[in-house]
């Protein structure tokens, strides 16, 4: 099930102050992620200086279609960038400034390219893995076994895993949704044995006065005590503890993505794989493999949590159809 969702109804006006601690503590009211928060004020800053620091409030549609044409045009950034900024800029105008745009924002549009994944072969896989070792080879290995999103595996939860089933619930994916897909028999001794180490850790935090982890959608209020319970903790949790910027609690976080990423990349590089390999290479490969297994591709859709079966069909494109079977006309001539 999805984590419980706090809904808010009334209209919430920020405190009296700078135009960005207004930004920021409207966020936080509506439970908006770090990461989102980081990339709203970001995004509403470039706005105001494109427009020589005017306060938003006296700019409007024809602002707003000018800095996202120029975002296309100039900047040629992509599709979900252009987006994320236009999101943040409306979010500003109806959330924070209460001056929502009711007119359709009709600036020039980012082209979404239509490129094929790449896809790593079995064989690559296997020295990829190779070349990897300890906590990153096994998310690693949960990337391609599960078909996981790297940040969706960065942040599993310890209930988040179903030995019993074989599965693992991915909540609040991509769209907020949640989904179900598969815990690999091969990785479930060596899960096991890593969770005894993070409970070992979070033992060692509790009788040092912490413990505490992030609770999504202000779980915390909801739920007292749940923030040191063990099965809300992170299975790949930072080696260090950190002091929460927007709570100012000291706990310890998720470990960082990047250490996944630079792990990725450096055995890629090792095992003299000849392509662009990257986190999501792995969950490219995943799919494509089952298909080439013969897997459903409405089932495929549910494990990839992919809305519309037109996502998943790209990789039909991409998979081993068996060519070395063809021979070329030219081999006749």
């Amino acid at each position: 099930m999805a984590y419980p969702r706090t809904v808010i109804t009334e209209k919430f006006h920020p405190k009296p102050g700078k135009l960005m601690d207004q930004v920021r503590e409207v966020l936080r009211y509506h439970h908006y992620s770090i990461r989102t928060e980081e990339a709203y004020v970001r995004w509403i800053l470039q706005f105001i200086r494109f427009h020589h620091k005017q306060h938003p409030k006296n700019l409007g549609k024809t602002e707003i279609e000018g800095f996202l044409s120029y975002l296309a045009s100039e900047r040629h950034v992509a599709a979900a960038t252009q987006n994320q900024a236009m999101n943040a800029i409306i979010f500003l105008y109806k959330r924070v400034l209460d001056m929502p745009i009711d007119d359709r924002i009709e600036a020039l549009r980012a082209k979404k390219p239509k490129r094929l994944p790449t896809v790593l072969s079995r064989a690559e896989i296997r020295n990829l893995m190779s070349n990897m070792k300890g906590i990153n080879h096994l998310m690693a290995m949960l990337l391609y076994g599960s078909g996981l999103r790297l940040m969706e595996c960065i942040r599993l939860r310890v209930m988040d895993i179903d030995f019993d089933n074989h599965l693992i619930v991915v909540r609040d994916g991509k769209g907020n949704k949640d989904r179900s897909t598969l815990l690999p028999e091969i990785l479930q001794d060596k899960l096991k044995h890593h969770l005894v180490k993070v409970k070992n850790i979070h033992q060692q935090d509790l009788e040092d006065g912490f413990g505490e982890v992030y609770l999504p959608n202000a779980l915390s209020i909801k739920l007292k005590g749940a923030a040191k319970s063990w099965h809300w903790q992170y299975v790949f949790p930072s080696r260090r503890l950190s002091v929460d910027p927007r709570s100012g609690i000291t706990r310890r976080h998720h470990i960082d993505e990047t250490t996944l990423q630079k792990a990725v990349a450096n055995a890629a590089k090792k095992a003299e794989i000849g392509k662009r390999a990257s986190c999501h290479t792995l969950r490219h490969s995943f799919a494509t493999h089952l298909l080439e297994d013969g897997v459903n591709i409405r089932i495929l859709q549910e494990l990839l949590g992919h809305k519309d079966v037109s996502t998943t069909e790209i990789y039909t494109h991409v998979m081993n159809k068996g060519f070395s079977d063809v021979q070329s006309p030219l081999e006749n001539l």
